[in-house]
């Protein structure tokens, strides 16, 4: 039997069961709350507190503080490395003052000592490049840089300055290779005509760090004319033995547009080059010289070969001939040549002294001549295989001079 005293608890004890989720429900919510006005008014003094910044500790590049500067370069420095121990104000007072301090100084972060970790050349990243010198010679803007690390050669290609007048309404190209081993060139397009056209583009070489000292940069220069056709404009070739020192620096370079000295004491030849790109033929005559000088009692021959590289794919000899002052040479010969190997071969032209009478001694070399892109040859040599190329399908002529053959 439960007593009477005792009957109302146990009565009661339903409702004080069901009471209590609510009532715990209602204090965690209570206590959340609180908890998080706290820590918003905690993160909000951190928000505008000013950081400590404590002492220095090792700097991040140890260098020089004597370094030198050149008039057209811009030191970059770098600033100590901190550890980041932000101070929290303690009462609303010091931070409505802190706060004032760092609207007025916004942007600013004074340290004692900045660490110089080399310069800037602000001739690469300004809007505008210099002009170029004073002078009348066509002259090209560059820069070149041997990055160790990955081993790479930066060049970047600037502007031209001074183009020639018959020039000004072409769209201008630079073929760039690095000789000898490069064998695909690269090819940039200026963004305008005029005279000073603009590049400001950047190509990367990989070469080793033993290797690039023995390399030549060759810059050539092409006008393309509105109907297509190609004309050289020049030259610049820029030995990296001696160059590397200037890193990182602009440099004009002079094109070079002087045709060569013609061994004209040799005497020169006739050649007339045809290039039909359908049948992919090359076609090479050259019937006949002046001003040669054989031996006594030997004729002439010529030989020609192709070369696509440093390879020599084919050679074809003409008969030997008796040499007089206008030897009559003969030779019609036929080479097969790809369209995309044109930019790529060379002919090779040579003369040579010959017994005429037993064809099986031995010739001799007298002389020789090139034509070819800017890779092989300058000059009219040059200029006789961009004719060819620009005028597919019909033979184009030239005298050529006679070099002495090695």
């Amino acid at each position: 039997m439960i007593p009477v005293e005792e009957k109302p608890i146990l009565l009661a004890l339903p409702f004080f069961l069901l009471l209590l989720p609510p009532v715990l429900l209602i204090l965690c919510l209570w206590w959340s709350k609180g908890r998080w006005r706290r820590d918003r008014r905690e993160y909000q003094e951190r928000l505008v507190a000013l950081p400590h910044f404590p002492t220095c500790t090792t700097p991040v590049i140890a260098v020089s503080h004597h370094s030198y500067t050149k008039p057209d370069e811009i030191p970059f420095t770098l600033p100590p490395r901190f550890t980041s121990t932000p101070k929290i104000a303690e009462d609303k007072r010091d931070v409505m003052e802190t706060h004032g301090d760092i609207l007025a100084h916004r942007g600013s972060l004074f340290v004692q000592s900045l660490y110089p970790v080399g310069t800037v050349l602000a001739g690469l990243y300004s809007s505008e490049v210099a002009a170029p010198p004073a002078g009348m010679a066509t002259r090209l803007c560059f820069s070149v840089e041997y990055r160790l690390g990955g081993e790479q050669l930066a060049v970047s290609l600037l502007r031209l300055g001074n183009l020639p007048p018959r020039f000004h309404g072409n769209i201008t190209l630079v073929q760039l290779q690095l000789l000898p081993d490069d064998r695909r060139p690269r090819q940039a397009k200026a963004r305008a005509t005029g005279p000073d056209p603009e590049f400001n583009d950047c190509f990367l070489f990989q070469v080793s760090r033993a290797r690039v000292s023995q390399c030549t940069l060759s810059m050539c220069i092409l006008s393309v004319s509105h109907d297509s056709k190609r004309h050289a404009v020049g030259q610049v070739l820029f030995p990296l033995h001696d160059e590397l020192g200037q890193a990182g620096r602009v440099l004009w370079k002079d094109l070079d547009t002087e045709q060569p000295r013609h061994c004209s004491e040799l005497g020169d030849i006739l050649v007339s080059l045809c290039y039909n790109p359908t049948h992919q033929r090359l076609s090479v005559e050259v019937p006949k010289g002046r001003g040669l000088q054989p031996l006594a009692d030997q004729g002439v021959c010529v030989r020609a070969s192709l070369q696509i590289h440093t390879q020599v794919v084919k050679v074809k000899n003409s008969a030997a001939v008796e040499a007089d002052e206008h030897p009559a040479l003969e030779l019609r010969t036929s080479f097969k040549l790809r369209p995309e190997q044109v930019d790529e071969a060379c002919l090779r032209l040579e003369v040579r002294r010959q017994n005429h009478k037993v064809p099986s001694d031995p010739s001799v070399p007298l002389g020789f001549v090139v034509m070819g892109p800017f890779m092989y040859a300058r000059g009219p040599q040059l200029q006789h295989w961009m004719d060819m190329v620009n005028t597919p399908q019909q033979p184009v002529t030239m005298w050529h001079g006679l070099c002495a053959a090695t």
